[in-house]
């Protein structure tokens, strides 16, 4: 072994810790992994930096752009008017329209911007149906992966893939090259979740509203201001009632109008305070002059809703800018004027002292926030407003152009008109020209830390390449495994790829197995087919765990799941896949 193969494989190892403990988002990983190969010499910088104009990059950056104009046009509302009527007729039938649609949206679109916009859609449903929206938002995340499954364009993950294939001399893969094996992983993974599946799936939200749903009716309470007051003739950021006790004043009732309080709002007397505090500080309130308590209510959402004001969730996803920040840090109340009542995470709801809290993807937070600005915090991915009001507008004109566009791409793409990368920027310059969006939401929409893994992951490809570091792997995978044949070392690759991405990207998990599984065939004088689709299939598995890939990260909160629910409905669909890939990638793709 040379000094830089073994600086590699170091690398590499200090890589997968990092990405399973989490410690740095992957895309911070995958950039410290590329300097270090430059600042150490491993790669030269045109070699290092090759990862950023790669042909991947780029039409991953163009995928997009063009799902953001698909999607924010309203273009998919028509999929919640379907499903509705269908929930009131049949919420099986229901089940099966919803993971068939967005499995075909997510042939063609970004899975993670499909579910992203669906995920409103599948909660109004599931009221709708009288049923738990738990039931909807897992067989959700999980369609969107089988989709993704069936072209080149259904995830990031197929078009690394692809791009890998060609740079290794084994040219790039055609737009339905996935597409015989891929939809039947579809039908049995549809099929699955409409039977075993679905009896599997928890029911974990209840059918009540925001406020219920997030238990927050015990810490509100209404305070009628009296004469003898303190508090009345001061500004609310003033007033000794809101300074000496912990409380978040809500809204202030004056007569038949409800105020939306800031920190200037003048106190008077007959006001009616809607307060949020603990069980602690409403006793407390109990011994104070100049104060009565209101009339005892069931709260509802609409309790706390004002002309300009909504109560919304909002979930951290993935590529939020907030993900490890803490409340006092993300300046929510002085950015968007959003005030958060409610924090879950992990399973457990907080109503107080959650402001040091470090927000991680996945948690799921109450927050009242001004109508206007609902639209922005979803296109800067603050957050995904899984309520009601994050379903787009539906602008026909918007929606018929871009819809045009997309099948534009799929068309040009799969007919060999003009190669993938190419159609799809095309595509994501018509969205512009088109004015279905506009240049600043076109930048808004690119996820960027993904371009960032995806070129950090490239470059360690390449030096693995580079300094022999992935044929020995390669080796050592077929000592260990090559002797049972070439198909045990399709089980392997399949095996190893499925349990990687279950803990860390799956981009990750492809540019680092992918080569090796090329360098392993060709060790061994077989197609190199069959090891690569063994690969670029297991790391669309990622079924039992939250972390492992995007839309399951997504729906965590709002589903209120536990890590234990996608090991029990998962775990069982892995081996189906395992098994089925074994056997089948052979057979469309001879060894």
């Amino acid at each position: 072994m040379t000094p830089a193969m073994v600086f590699v494989l170091a690398l590499t190892v200090c890589a997968l810790v990092l990405f399973v403990t989490e410690k740095f988002s992957p895309d911070i990983v995958a950039i410290l992994v590329l300097i270090l190969l430059l600042v150490f010499r491993v790669l030269t910088p045109a070699e290092g930096l090759a990862g950023f104009a790669n042909t991947a990059t780029v039409t991953v950056g163009a995928m997009f752009v063009l799902s953001a104009g698909m999607f924010r046009s309203g273009a998919v509302n028509f999929v919640s008017k379907a499903l509705g009527r269908l929930a009131r007729h049949s919420p099986p039938l229901m089940l099966f329209a919803l993971m068939v649609g967005v499995g075909v949206l997510s042939s063609f679109l970004n899975n993670t911007a499909a579910v992203a916009i669906l995920i409103p859609v599948v909660i109004v449903v599931a009221q709708r149906a009288k049923t738990s929206p738990s039931k909807l938002l897992m067989p959700l995340s999980f369609a969107s992966m089988f989709g993704g499954m069936c072209t080149v364009l259904g995830t990031s993950t197929n078009i690394l893939a692809s791009s890998i294939a060609e740079e290794a001399g084994l040219g790039a893969f055609d737009m339905f090259e996935f597409t015989k094996l891929g939809v039947i992983f579809f039908g049995v993974g549809v099929a699955y979740m409409m039977t075993i599946g679905r009896r599997l799936v928890p029911d974990r939200r209840g059918q009540g509203d925001l406020t219920t749903s997030f238990g927050l009716g015990d810490y509100l309470t209404d305070l009628v201001l009296q004469t003898e007051s303190k508090s009345v003739g001061h500004s609310l950021a003033a007033a000794p009632l809101v300074k000496e006790l912990n409380i978040d004043v809500l809204q202030i009732l004056r007569g038949e109008e409800a105020l939306r309080p800031t920190p200037e709002t003048v106190l008077r007397e007959g006001d009616v305070l809607r307060i949020q505090g603990d069980l602690r500080t409403i006793n407390e309130l109990k011994g104070r002059t100049g104060v009565t308590f209101g009339m005892g209510t069931k709260w509802r959402d609409e309790h706390l809703h004002s002309t300009d004001t909504r109560l919304v969730e909002a979930v951290v996803g993935p590529s939020s800018p907030l993900a490890g920040t803490s409340l006092a840090e993300s300046r929510l109340r002085a950015n968007y004027g959003a005030s958060v009542l409610a924090i879950r995470q992990h399973g457990t709801i907080r109503h107080s002292q959650f402001k040091n809290i470090a927000l991680v993807p996945g948690d799921a937070l109450l927050i009242d926030v001004p109508k206007d600005q609902i639209e922005h915090l979803t296109q800067q991915r603050v957050f995904l407003v899984v309520s009601k009001a994050g379903i787009p507008r539906f602008d026909w004109r918007k929606a018929s152009k871009a819809v045009a566009i997309v099948m534009a791409v799929v068309v040009t793409a799969a007919t060999g008109l003009l190669p993938i990368v190419a159609a799809a920027a095309t595509g994501a310059l018509m969205m512009v020209l088109s004015r279905c969006i506009s240049m600043e939401e076109a930048y808004g929409a690119i996820e960027w830390n993904v371009l960032f893994l995806l070129a950090g992951m490239l470059s360690l490809g390449a030096a693995m390449e580079k300094t022999g570091a992935s044929t020995m792997l390669a080796r050592g995978m077929i000592d260990s495994v090559g002797e049972f044949g070439p198909l045990a070392l399709v089980a392997a690759f399949f095996g190893a790829t499925m349990l990687l991405t279950e803990v860390m990207s799956n981009n990750a998990t492809v540019a680092l197995l992918l080569p090796i599984a090329i360098t392993a065939a060709q060790a061994i004088d077989v197609d190199p087919h069959a090891f690569m689709f063994a690969v670029v299939f297991a790391a669309s598995s990622s079924f039992m765990t939250p972390v492992g890939y995007q839309t399951n990260t997504m729906i965590y909160g709002p589903g209120q799941y536990r890590f234990k629910d996608f090991v029990r409905v998962g775990a069982p669909l892995n081996l189906i896949f395992w098994a089925l890939g074994t056997l089948l990638i052979p057979w469309f793709w001879p060894l």
